[in-house]
């Protein structure tokens, strides 16, 4: 059998190695920038999609490139194209295999409106919730002043944390307002639930009906509401919890003829309550995998070839994962860039390294900041989070900012390594209080990479102190011969909101984005009279909403983003002529 993989990095190389062991020829894709990236070479075959990233959710290229090599299956990993039940379906029309349920269940759980509907149906319970066809202020404020606040509103084709906003009170829902009131796209409001953990299972069904949990997951620990880490199984569950997981996710599957792996994501609190259905592989599969040894990819395969899932192998031992990101701790988990000029991978007892990232690599604002999984799995937990230490320690990764050493500080947290965390954890008791500059080992990681970022670069050199060997980290204008002073150390810049405070640069009255973002609203114009701190735009990079406001109080005299604009670094977003 021939299979193309319309996806990359990461992922496509997981898929590779499975085919491999079973006898199936890869193809690949690929953008102008990747034409010597690790899954691409990997491959069996490997064709230019076009420029840039965007070439990735071309159906129609992709398509023409699995006509071209006479594939008779497609693989969509996940992200990108995963869940389009218009390309599932235009695949099988064209008379491949679509690895992955049929594109009338993509439908029916790709909307979180007939996703709930679909679990109300089942008797599977529910967050507290209403469904609107658009943004409408008056329906909203009833919603919230019944349940109270926060609350939490959904696009209803969001996925992977996108086209989510907590509103925490009265302000901040007439904010949202005035940004999205009347808006076309159909929205799910629910209560929010603040000390909520999130729990999956991993699930299988076959085309006779046969249904398995391959083994549960705990994901509470995300910001932005996007995963960080992911253990297996969930630990500390009642016994009667454990069940209903199970069984509601039977519900879920049966309800659809769910045929294939996929993963039913619940909220806990208290009670139990249906969050989603994922329908294709999910980053963390590998956890699950390493307590059961199953090859998920494999079952995928042979599932959607019509063979009956084999007998679940019991859950043995614990697994954690951790998304390694190009992103900033020190510059509040902002994406960042650069070329990869050193990595040193841990290596040992039950250590996994799922990547597609080798020296030399240039990461870049193109794709998602994940560059790499490690997953330690150990006979329990505990045994587990020391693993995870030593391997941090070990993982060296130079020439990109990363958070490795903010990694370090969560597993020494008591909190965490007690299992007393939800959802909001990190991002309301952790973050805001740890010091990147102190308490976590750098050995591991870039010396820069938890530092705040200056206008000047750090060099690291080994020393030796009376026969002992260290390491020391200057500016390389310490030592450089054509200057003669050291620039002063910047004060860390930080804000207690994940909302970016510091999302512009102020020069001469140009308002600029220091970040690759999307601008998902202009609010201002040319001529408008603004006071500091009134809203002029609103950008996303990473799904984290970043408000732009005005530095001073003057006349908007140019604006030169509109809505739906990507933004590089340093792109100027508004001129305002201060007021004498």
């Amino acid at each position: 059998m021939k299979l193309l993989i319309a996806n990359r990095g990461e992922i496509a190389i997981r898929i590779i190695r499975t085919c491999r062991e079973l006898g199936i020829t890869t193809v690949v894709g690929y953008c102008e920038s990747e034409r010597d990236a690790a899954y691409v070479n990997m491959a069996d075959e490997a064709y230019l999609l076009g420029r840039d990233a965007n070439v990735f959710i071309d159906s129609a290229l992709i398509l023409d490139i699995a006509k071209r090599a006479c594939v008779q299956a497609v693989h969509p990993g996940y992200g990108f194209l995963s869940e389009s039940p218009d390309f599932a379906a235009a695949v099988q029309a064209a008379g491949m295999k679509w690895i992955g349920p049929d594109p009338s269940v993509l439908y029916a759980l790709g909307d979180k409106a007939s996703a709930r509907e679909i679990a109300a149906r089942v008797a599977v319970p529910t967050v507290p919730g209403i469904e609107l066809s658009q943004v409408n202020a008056t329906d909203i404020e009833t919603f919230a002043a019944k349940v109270g606040f926060p609350v939490v509103i959904k696009k209803v084709d969001g996925g992977g944390g996108r086209g989510i906003k907590v509103l925490r009170d009265l302000k901040q829902l007439h904010e949202y307002f005035q940004l999205h009131d009347g808006a076309v796209n159909p929205v799910v409001v629910e209560k929010f639930l603040e000390h909520a953990r999130h729990l999956e299972t991993q699930c299988v069904r076959d085309a006779e009906g046969n249904f398995a949990v391959i083994s549960t997951r705990d994901c509470s620990l995300q910001r932005r509401n996007q995963k960080m880490l992911e253990e297996a199984p969930a630990f500390d569950l009642p016994a009667e919890i454990n069940a209903q997981l199970i069984e509601n996710s039977r519900r879920l599957f049966a309800a659809v003829d769910y045929i294939g792996v996929g993963t039913c994501e619940f909220l806990y609190e208290d009670n139990l309550y249906f969050l989603e259905v994922n329908p294709r592989l999910q980053v963390e599969h590998s956890v699950s995998e390493e307590v059961t040894g199953l090859d998920l990819v494999r079952m995928q395969l042979t599932v959607a070839m019509g063979t009956e899932i084999p007998p679940i192998p019991e859950v043995r031992g614990h697994a954690i994962e951790m998304r390694i990101t190009s992103e900033d701790p020190g510059a509040m988990m902002m994406p960042t860039t650069g070329v990869v000029d050193a990595v040193s991978w841990p290596l040992g007892l039950g250590v996994r390294i799922d990547t597609g990232l080798c020296e030399g690599d240039a990461v870049t604002a193109e794709f998602d900041s994940m560059i790499a999984k490690i997953i330690v799995t150990a006979e329990n937990r505990q045994q587990a989070i020391v693993r995870a230490q030593r391997v941090l320690r070990e993982l060296k990764i130079t020439g990109i900012k990363t958070p490795i050493a903010m990694y370090q500080a969560i597993f020494t947290e008591p909190d965490f390594v007690n299992g007393n965390f939800s959802t909001r954890w990190f991002e309301a008791e952790f973050f805001p209080q740890w010091n990147p500059g102190a308490g976590s080992e750098r050995n591991g990681s870039d010396p820069n990479t938890d530092l705040p970022s200056a206008d000047f670069e750090m060099q690291t050199f080994t020393i030796e102190i009376d026969g002992k060997r260290g390491t020391i980290t200057v500016p390389k204008d310490l030592i450089s011969a054509q200057r003669r002073h050291i620039l002063p150390a910047q004060p860390l810049r930080r804000s207690k909101r994940l909302i970016h405070e510091d999302a512009l640069q102020v020069s001469d009255g140009k308002v600029t984005s220091p970040i690759q973002a999307l601008v998902l609203k202009v609010c201002t114009a040319i001529g408008a009279q603004v006071q500091e701190g009134d809203l002029l735009a609103v950008l996303e990079s990473m799904k984290m909403e970043s408000y732009v406001y005005a530095p001073c109080a003057g006349t908007v005299v140019d604006v030169s983003v509109a809505d739906g604009e990507n933004v590089v670094p340093g792109a100027l977003i508004a001129r305002i002529e201060e007021l004498k």
